[in-house]
């Protein structure tokens, strides 16, 4: 099993180029289901979660090409098999996307009940409710969400979440576009990735308005044609990075960005101390000689400050000046890195959905384990700070979200390999 390799205490100093989004390029390569044209995806970060959906679409009938770029051209038109199966969803809660295509354009999904990272239950009855409002027929036989269209179409509805749901809203909007009628999203998701699938589905002929406010009106057409995207920056990544060169007082700029995407990080990181600088797409920290302060975080859905960046923030007080809270609104599971921080050093306690830290002046090198995707990059910025070596062990979780983070981050002068 892979590791990473850390020897900290070095400020990481230098420039390097954002990817694109994981979290906007899986829900567009779903899209590509509804409609029987090519999409060409550019921008598609080489990522484990994206091979997989590849895979599944090939799976399914679809024929992928790669250029040396890696845009994606899928053409969907002979697809003929509309199971999703457990051995290669099992490893990604976003395979559920392909229900609302499949529904959509063939009236009929089989999706095994996903997995993913442990970091909370994320319920599929979202999703089933969703598809129900459009006139769905739902039942979980052996492992699986059986979905069938008793009319053969969808027929467009209102349909309010519950809580706040990325996937869910996504889902039904991807179903929506070929529903008869017009369907309304009400307490829909905001966040960058969602409007990003709505601009690639209206390049496709949907119809749909108000993505990235917190109703989204869809209204249905007949068919969806092939069309060219790209996909935005990767703002957790960026912000990564970012967090990467203030942990170690360092200087790092980050090319390909978007710096509207992350303005609550950025305005934490002003907190802290850091010099923020921001151009049309790029974005700087400079924290040299400097040791950050701490601050207290709470998470929410977009433009809230993301419980992605939760776990990476968390590291960074560890090595901060003062005591900060930290507490976690989205996820009920998402603060097993902290027992990993706390093998280094790190004086943490964990209180329900909050943690306590106070900041030590150093951390310790240790050998850590991975226990979710943005856990796992906070062991790696808080391994870059700490001093002596750090083995952080399984890391396939960090390899479906950061494209060669090992080089990357050798880019910025850190001592880490792949081991």
């Amino acid at each position: 099993m892979e590791k990473l390799k850390i020897i900290g205490g070095k400020p990481l100093i230098g420039k390097i180029r954002a990817s694109g989004a994981k979290n906007a390029a899986l829900p567009i390569l779903a899209a590509s289901l509804l409609t029987e044209d090519p999409l060409i995806i550019q921008n598609v970060p080489h990522l484990k979660d994206v091979t997989t959906t590849i895979e599944l679409l090939g799976r399914m009938g679809g024929q992928i090409l790669i250029d040396s770029n890696l845009n994606l051209e899928i053409n969907n038109s002979a697809v003929t098999d509309y199971c999703a199966p457990y051995e290669l969803v099992r490893t990604m809660r976003a395979s559920i996307l392909v229900l609302g295509p499949l529904l959509a354009r063939f009236g009929m999904a089989d999706v095994s009940l996903p997995g993913g990272c442990a970091i909370g239950l994320r319920p599929v009855n979202l999703h089933i409710a969703a598809m129900e409002a459009l006139g769905a027929e739902i039942t979980i036989e052996n492992g699986f969400l059986k979905a069938r269209c008793p009319k053969g179409y969808l027929t467009g509805n209102s349909f309010t979440f519950d809580v706040v749901s990325v996937t869910g809203t996504e889902n039904l909007m991807m179903a929506a576009t070929l529903a008869k009628g017009t369907t309304v999203i009400k307490n829909a998701a905001c966040e960058p990735e969602v409007t990003d699938l709505a601009d690639c589905l209206n390049k496709m002929g949907a119809q749909i308005s108000g993505a990235g406010t917190a109703t989204i009106e869809i209204q249905g057409v007949d068919r969806l044609h092939g069309a060219t995207h790209s996909t935005i920056p990767d703002r957790i990544e960026t912000g990564t990075y970012l967090a990467a060169g203030i942990i170690t007082s360092g200087k790092v700029l980050v090319r390909n960005t978007r710096p509207d995407f992350l303005d609550a990080v950025l305005l934490k990181f002003n907190e802290m101390g850091a010099l923020v600088e921001t151009g049309t797409d790029w974005i700087s920290v400079d924290m040299q000689n400097k040791r950050p302060k701490a601050v207290d975080i709470m998470t929410g859905p977009h433009p809230e400050f993301p419980t992605d960046m939760q776990a990476q923030f968390a590291a960074i007080n560890a090595i901060a000046t003062g005591r900060s809270i930290i507490t976690e609104n989205i996820f009920e599971n998402r603060f097993m890195h902290v027992l990993e921080m706390q093998r280094m050093g790190a004086h943490m306690e964990i209180d329900k959905n909050t943690v306590t830290c106070l900041g030590q002046e150093k951390l310790s090198g240790a050998p850590v384990m991975a226990t979710d995707l943005r856990a796992s990059a906070s062991l790696v910025i808080a391994a870059l700070a700490a001093h002596g070596e750090t083995i952080v062990d399984r890391i396939y979780h960090i390899d479906r979200g950061y494209e060669r983070i090992e080089e990357k981050l050798q880019q910025l002068g850190a001592n880490i390999q792949r081991i």
